[in-house]
């Protein structure tokens, strides 16, 4: 909360089990801080409803789709509940990424971010 605005970026690689759940792992630099992974594990259970985990939740992961995009809710240590919308953008391949974070009602956190998926050959490289 008292943190001034920082970089923060992330290069993930997904994959879909045999069950149907993504698998999603990411590889976050944080400004300042030591690079670290999240992994996310998704499932669709309802026409457009999802659930699942990610390392850094504490607790379950809910999204629910709305029109074109996603809104994830979940809650983080130290009492701090996330809501991110991920929409896609018109060009088909990047996304909107929204993401608020409150603490006792008030906004204490707000990222904005651009999604976009690479080339296999790009998100190989070093």
């Amino acid at each position: 909360m008292m943190k001034k605005t920082h970089r923060v970026e992330s290069i993930g690689h997904g994959t879909i089990g045999s069950d149907g759940a993504l698998t999603l792992i990411q590889q976050v630099r944080d400004e300042g801080e030591a690079p670290h992974q999240r992994i996310w594990h998704i499932r669709q259970v309802g026409p457009t409803r999802f659930a699942g985990t990610m390392s850094e939740a504490a607790g379950p992961i809910l999204i629910e789709q709305v029109g074109d995009g996603y809104r994830f809710k979940f809650n983080l240590r130290g009492g701090l509940a996330a809501e991110q919308w991920l929409i896609p953008n018109r060009d088909g391949k990047s996304g909107s990424s929204i993401l608020t974070v409150r603490k006792f009602g008030m906004t204490v956190a707000k990222s904005e971010a651009t999604v976009r998926r690479l080339s296999q050959e790009a998100s190989r490289a070093p």
